[in-house]
């Protein structure tokens, strides 16, 4: 598993690159530049800002120096936060993305997986449709209106949680409970359809027969296999975790690297784009591996790194 594992991450190697290279030539592509303004700088001033940021070198001297920036751990300086380099952007702004996802992801997969656990064991029940129902609420309400709707209701008027801003435990309530919506919503009908397919196999009823209780039953036995499809779900949850942190962040003004880079956008701040494209890359990357590794442990009948033995 450790070779394996070790495998894999050398993969990611390639795929950075071929990242930062489509993300560079797409940048490169787009009308325009980073400096373009409304009213237009003065020739002089333009040539010395685009020398000072090399952007007056061809696009192949830029790429190769962007390239081997990347390779000594240097992303350079940012176009729009003048006298900040991206690197340090990034460490500022990365704490607090990871904060707000893994609370999200901790509560989409606690609230998710116990959700639909209790709806499957309990099909065609009052509480397998009132769950159900909660569930397709949240699938269906975008991200932005339930954010809006929180801050209004519970920040605003109710006055339980802070609206906005970044400053307290109690600041991340909000924005997580927003970004975990979609995603607690899916692993709830995920789990139950799972659990529909395992409760009634024959080795549940085989651990019914020898006497286990009914809780070590649904636990033990019809989650850990029904988790299968849940774990298939947690590469995809991580992107859409991250990229759900763009709105999320923007709404409850946080400064985390989804607001930074939707500013960076607007902006055309090549770097920084660059640099959070690079970092939501390899997280992803991590995701997929981490997927691979779980389903080694839950089922010992899949083999990793093509060992047909």
């Amino acid at each position: 598993m450790i070779r394996y594992a070790v495998g894999r991450l050398a993969q990611a190697i390639p795929v950075l690159w071929v990242v930062a290279t489509l993300t560079f030539v797409m940048l490169r592509l787009l009308p325009g530049g980073p400096f373009d303004r409304e009213k237009a700088l003065p020739d002089e001033i333009l040539r010395n800002i685009e020398a000072r940021y090399h952007l007056d070198e061809p696009l192949l001297q830029q790429y190769g120096r962007y390239l081997n920036g990347i390779v000594r751990g240097e992303l350079g300086p940012s176009y729009k936060y003048i006298g900040r380099d991206v690197a340090d952007i990034l460490a500022d702004s990365l704490p607090v993305s990871a904060a707000l996802g893994a609370t999200a992801l901790l509560l989409s997969l606690g609230v998710g997986v116990s959700t639909g656990l209790a709806a499957g064991v309990r099909a065609g029940s009052n509480t397998d449709r009132g769950l159900m129902l909660v569930s397709l609420l949240g699938v269906s309400v975008p991200s932005f209106v339930l954010g809006a709707a929180l801050v209004m209701g519970v920040g605003l008027w109710l006055g339980w949680f802070p609206a906005a801003l970044w400053e307290s435990p109690t600041h991340l309530v909000l924005p997580a409970l927003t970004l975990a919506a979609l995603p607690t919503a899916y692993i709830a009908q995920l789990t139950r359809t799972s659990v529909l397919d395992v409760v009634d196999l024959d080795y549940v009823r085989t651990a019914r027969a020898k006497g286990l209780s009914e809780r070590r039953v649904r636990w033990l036995h019809v989650l850990r296999n029904a988790l299968l499809a849940v774990v298939t779900y947690f590469g995809p949850l991580l992107a859409i975790l991250l990229t759900g942190s763009f709105v999320v962040e923007q709404i409850f003004a946080i400064p985390g690297m989804g607001r930074f880079f939707v500013t960076a956008v607007t902006n055309r701040d090549y770097p920084l784009i660059i640099g959070v494209t690079l970092v939501y890359a390899l997280l992803v990357v991590f995701a997929n591996l981490l997927v691979d590794l779980l389903y080694a442990w839950l089922d010992p009948r899949i083999r990793l790194g093509g060992d047909p033995r």
